[in-house]
């Protein structure tokens, strides 16, 4: 055994690699999606692909990391060299979705791969039937975009350049991808350089033997935690909107059985696979039970495979939860992702009421696309703004305009001025949305209100991916929902269009503007215990309003 000094070192440094990939991967990226909103992770796996480090950026996409490393090691068992780089998104051998491109370098110590640094990032455009990578209007996976099992993009060092045209070759805008995916790469090769001077600086033995006792080390913190909960049998649920073609209210239900410091979470009853894009394939769901888990235990507890070893999944093929091919996926890493998450912390809020976080706001995605007047060149751009408020816990008032729970806070709408400079949009209107938080001992916290003019020459297109309109973020223990989304399309001339969630092919004319009201996050307690300096530190702020108050009231 290592001296627990040697441990927490290379811990650090493992966690300080995979900050490094993200910083070089924020700095390189071309697109909005990555360089702005960053909505990218980075992770480092170890040779029997269990998750070692990963930085703090989308939770949603590290937990289906090690099911993605088994893919690949698996199809290219024997033919692993050093200079390899592997490329793959399908969510039906490994990957979250089909937008979310995974690149993998093997970290070789003498002849064997000892480790992977890794790199996923959600793709502008993955191609598929419509712009955006997402597609409402898919009823099966192959109208959603390329997918990529496991694939060698560079062999020794050599890159195959007829694989790499053929990928660019499948998406709206190649210049972007190919970008992208140069800095996804390099983002990785930083990881390989840092790790293998890690061990050269240490010795293989002790950094190898140190990976056992940071995993068996956060294993013994999370099992801390979890024996401090009341142990029983839990229940929660969660209600989903709609798949886009009229299915609507699909639940995900969640047994939970805490025993010492075991858990089972148990999602068979959960609805059967639906015809839309919500579905979730099982490394997602995966995922998104590890998330859950890693939001109710100790933050200070490294998230890394070792700490997931006390849950146990149960899930039925054939669900929104684990769905037979090939069925489409694509919305999946924010909806039904966020969904088991909440039913998971529904059920064990009993157990643990002062760790269990109220509901989120959800994903309602605009995705527009049409020509720049002033580049003349073609354009997607993805809303990431006005995000929708944080769910309040026990602690404190929800964040502000926080964005969706899957991300908790991960995902940035980065600076308007810049969104103006690079495409065709002005932001008219953009500021918090009161009352949108729900009322409680501590607040929801609140949306926003966006005007949004379009300022292209010629018509643009829109898509919606999301959900919340009907079914508001819950509260906790007394404490209120938070508001829902409100979704709108002003056109000189027409009446305000109401945008549905999953909408597919927009049209979008010259001068449009999207009224946008994002959702609040649910409120935790009571809100006749709130304190009073806090009730008016809301109104001083315009958070709270006298009409607002009166109408929850009501």
């Amino acid at each position: 055994m290592l001296d627990p000094i040697t441990v927490s070192v290379l811990n650090h440094r493992f966690e300080a690699i995979v900050a490094e990939m993200g910083e070089a991967m924020l700095r390189t990226a071309y697109s909005q999606i990555l360089n702005s909103s960053r909505d990218f992770s980075t992770a480092v796996c170890d040779g029997r692909a269990r998750l070692v480090a990963q930085a703090e950026h989308v939770p949603i996409h590290v937990g289906a990391i090690p099911w993605a490393v088994e893919a690949v090691r698996d199809a290219f068992r024997g033919r692993v060299r050093p200079g390899d780089v592997f490329l793959l998104n399908d969510p039906y051998h490994g990957n979250n979705h089909l937008p979310d491109l995974t690149a993998f370098v093997p970290v070789f110590v003498g002849d064997e791969v000892a480790f992977w640094s890794i790199n996923r990032a959600h793709q502008s455009d993955i191609g598929g039937s419509t712009h955006g990578a997402y597609n409402p209007g898919a009823t099966e996976i192959w109208q959603e975009g390329i997918r990529i099992t496991p694939l060698k993009l560079y062999d020794a060092g050599a890159l195959r350049d007829d694989v790499l045209e053929m990928l660019a070759t499948n998406v709206r805008h190649p210049h972007d991808f190919l970008g992208d995916l140069r800095a996804m790469i390099g983002s990785a090769r930083v990881g390989e350089r840092r790790v293998a001077a890690l061990v050269e600086e240490h010795g293989a033995p002790t950094v190898l033997g140190a990976v056992d006792e940071i995993l068996d080390g956060a294993e013994r913190q999370a099992r801390d935690c979890v024996r401090s909960w009341k142990d029983g049998v839990y229940r929660g649920e969660t209600i989903l909107d709609d798949d886009g073609h009229g299915t609507t209210d699909i639940h995900i239900r969640a047994t939970v059985t805490k025993r010492g410091d075991d858990l089972t979470v148990d999602l068979t009853d959960s609805h059967r696979q639906v015809t839309g894009f919500v579905n979730s394939a099982f490394p997602n769901t995966m995922s998104a039970v590890h998330m859950a888990f890693a939001y109710l235990i100790d933050p200070r507890t490294p998230k890394n495979s070792g700490t997931f070893r006390p849950v146990r999944v149960l899930t039925r093929p054939g669900t929104i939860v684990h769905p037979h091919p090939p069925a489409p996926v694509t919305l999946s890493t924010n909806h039904c992702a966020q969904d088991i998450a909440e039913a998971i912390i529904r059920a064990l809020a009993p157990a643990c009421p002062a760790r269990a976080l109220a509901g989120w706001g959800r994903r309602f995605r605009i995705a527009l696309k049409g020509v720049n007047p002033r580049t003349r060149r073609p354009f997607i751009w993805h809303m990431f703004h006005a995000r929708p408020g944080g769910g309040a816990t026990a602690v404190g008032d929800g964040w502000e305009t926080a964005g969706e729970g899957q991300a908790a806070g991960g995902i940035k709408f980065g600076s308007v001025e810049v969104a103006e400079a690079r495409f065709p949009l002005t932001f008219e209107h953009h500021e918090f949305r009161p009352d949108s938080g729900g009322a409680g001992r501590h607040r929801g916290g609140v949306g926003a209100v966006l005007r949004l003019r379009v300022d292209v020459e010629e018509p643009a297109v829109a898509n919606t991916a999301g959900d919340g309109v009907r079914h508001a973020p819950y509260g906790l223990f007394g404490g209120a929902d938070g508001l829902p989304h409100r979704y709108r399309l002003l056109s000189r001339g027409r009446p305000p269009r109401v945008l549905r969630t999953k909408e597919v092919g927009i049209p979008v004319r010259p001068g449009d503007v999207f009224l946008v009201e994002s959702s609040g996050g649910g409120g935790w307690g009571a809100a006749s215990t709130r304190a009073r300096e806090a009730r008016a530190q809301d109104r001083a702020n315009g958070l709270v309003t006298a009409r607002g108050r009166r109408r929850r009231a009501r």
